[in-house]
């Protein structure tokens, strides 16, 4: 049987990414003692007023088709909160939901670019984005955030990156895996490249909520944006909600239609007992919020302050989002030998961090999605295994 070559464009260098995370969950079914922060999955419950609004409308029989851009109530919410957060003035007809912010990603690479457009991506970045961004025939153009400049956007580089095909810029602020937050002279001048060069700008915030030291700015704010901005986020990180799906993108009217369309050919809607729990972690979820963000704000400073006394360790404190980044060249390792090896001989799985660019080369991203202790007892191993590299090297 033969297949369409369109599939071909859906992978990328981060497709085995995840091999260490599923040797990790093997091992631990099988019974062995292993902590996985391999992946973004918060150890929070959802907040009880999404679960329950979620019960309550199954209870009610809300088990029907629902509105596809998503019911009214909902968008009105989604709409008031990104004006809340982010100054810029959003109504109902600019929002629409989506199953999570990956399928919303998708979704509006689908309706911005097209065959042999050009895409400027800042990487260290997501590992789907390349797949996401050639699934519609575009192709993205990586631009370096070196370790050397704590993985901060490069803006001479970008500039420099840009072709007469260049129809966008796609990036992650905070940023995953580097846990960085932009700078405002950063974003504006991300804003003044798009509308000098009349480009389109995808900027996923979802981890927009989950920052320290430095506030989280929405490039849709600065002038003349929000008419070429597509912002997508979600309640996966910020609510602890990734298993209900429950994302969204706030743009342009037109980009707006055109996304429904799309939806209606890709989910047409999603269940109307998740919209009803997303409508009440939206509006009455903030106290369980702050609590989470709290929560990784004192996860950060534990694990950075273990694992920064590691000589071998280069740790990049994150100034957002849910992940510590850290250089593990000076153990003499790659990133993948150290993490298999850490795996193996401790039963902590961390992910290396090459597949989400090469700036990231030399390097392992660990979540911060675990409990207290569990991330205690990881640090103390990871700083147990890197002494004994230490110790045997010099021997």
């Amino acid at each position: 049987m033969k297949f369409s070559n369109l599939i071909n464009r859906v992978s990328g260098e981060g497709a085995d990414a995840w091999q260490i995370y599923y040797a990790a969950n093997a091992a631990k079914k099988a019974g062995r003692d292993v902590i996985n922060l391999c992946i973004g999955d918060p150890n929070f419950d959802a907040p009880a007023v999404a679960t329950e609004a979620a019960i309550n409308a199954l209870r009610a029989g809300d088990t029907h088709y629902a509105d596809i851009p998503g019911r009214p109530s909902l968008r009105a919410a989604i709409a008031a909160d990104f004006q809340l957060r982010s100054g810029v003035p959003t109504k109902s007809e600019n929002a629409i939901f989506f199953a999570g912010a990956q399928n919303a990603l998708y979704a509006v690479c689908q309706c911005l670019f097209q065959e042999g457009d050009e895409v400027l991506v800042p990487e260290p970045t997501y590992v789907t984005y390349e797949a996401t961004i050639q699934a519609c025939g575009a192709k993205i153009v990586r631009v370096p955030s070196p370790a050397r400049g704590a993985f901060h956007l490069d803006l001479a580089a970008l500039a420099a990156a840009l072709t007469p095909r260049t129809r966008g810029i796609v990036f992650c602020n905070p940023n995953n895996p580097t846990g960085v937050v932009m700078t405002r002279a950063e974003i504006e001048a991300i804003a003044a490249l798009a509308r000098k060069q009349d480009l389109w700008v995808v900027s996923d915030e979802v981890y927009g909520g989950i920052t320290f030291e430095r506030p989280h700015i929405s490039i849709a704010a600065f002038e003349g944006m929000s008419e070429r901005t597509a912002t997508i986020s979600s309640l996966a990180k910020s609510h602890a909600m990734p298993g209900f799906r429950a994302g969204w993108v706030i743009g342009p009217k037109p980009l707006i239609e055109h996304l429904d369309t799309l939806s209606l050919c890709m989910l047409y809607g999603l269940p109307g007992f998740v919209q009803e729990a997303a409508l009440a972690a939206i509006t009455h979820g903030h106290a369980d919020a702050e609590r989470m963000h709290a929560a990784y704000r004192r996860r950060r400073d534990a694990m950075v302050a273990t694992l920064s006394r590691v000589q071998t360790l280069r740790v990049l404190v994150p100034e957002g989002g849910m992940f510590v980044l850290a250089g593990v060249e000076a153990t003499g390792l790659s990133a993948q030998d150290f993490a298999w090896r850490l795996l193996e001989a401790t039963g902590v799985a961390v992910l290396p961090a090459d597949a989400f660019g090469p700036s990231a080369k030399g390097h392992v991203r660990m979540s911060m999605g675990l409990d207290d202790a569990d991330l205690a007892k990881a640090a103390e191993r990871i700083t147990a295994f890197c002494h004994g590299l230490a110790t045997a090297k010099a021997t």
